[in-house]
């Protein structure tokens, strides 16, 4: 069965003034577009078309630069538009808010860890917090379109908050300022939705 591109579950100027409208719908309408149809053509007539996407970018290593590419593409956009929301903001709670102070020390010093991450990936990637098997939480960056659950990089664990530093996320509202995208997304964390991604990664 072929993949689709997921619809967002907001509209495209829901974000604005974080993250533009403009921005929005070249991001998913184009980018995002291409990399599902680019995966789509790689698996097609493969064994891998059977498969989840988790299961397509757990193995990416074994199934060639299409796949990891693409597949790392279509995996890490569906995640960054749902941890996102117009209702944004604020801090998390819960279990969720425990795990962060058990590992960072506060939430403060969490976010100091995630903006270091995004700020300073060289060129294109992601800035992640994610669930090791054990269930603590690390912070890492990726570079194109890797994300932690690949077998290919040294962090592994599940993703729950994701956040993309390619020039494309950002450039036409903060050109070259990628430190203040990386501030604003704060204003646009849909923090029930990592709290729920943390909640699915801890029962697995």
């Amino acid at each position: 069965m072929a993949f689709e591109l997921p619809k967002l579950p907001y509209a495209y100027d829901a974000l604005a003034p974080h993250i533009d409208e403009r921005t929005m719908t070249i991001h998913h309408t184009k980018h995002h577009q291409a990399y599902t149809d680019n995966l789509n053509k790689a698996i097609a007539g493969t064994p891998l078309e059977n498969q989840t996407i988790e299961q397509i970018v757990a193995a990416a290593g074994a199934n060639g630069n299409a796949v990891r590419n693409n597949g790392g593409g279509y995996y890490n956009h569906n995640l960054f538009w749902e941890v996102m929301s117009p209702n944004g903001g604020g801090e998390p709670t819960g279990a969720l808010a425990e795990a962060i102070d058990k590992t960072f020390n506060s939430f403060g010093d969490f976010k100091q860890h995630f903006e270091n991450a995004a700020k300073t990936q060289f060129g294109s990637g992601w800035a992640w917090l994610s669930v090791k098997a054990d269930g603590s939480l690390f912070v890492s960056a990726t570079p194109n379109q890797d994300n932690p659950l690949m077998d290919v990089v040294a962090d592994k664990g599940t993703p729950i908050l994701g956040l993309d530093v390619w020039e494309h996320a950002y450039y036409l509202n903060y050109q070259n300022r990628r430190p203040d995208y990386v501030s604003a997304f704060w204003s646009v964390v849909n923090w029930a939705k990592v709290a729920e991604n943390f909640a699915k990664a801890m029962a697995k």
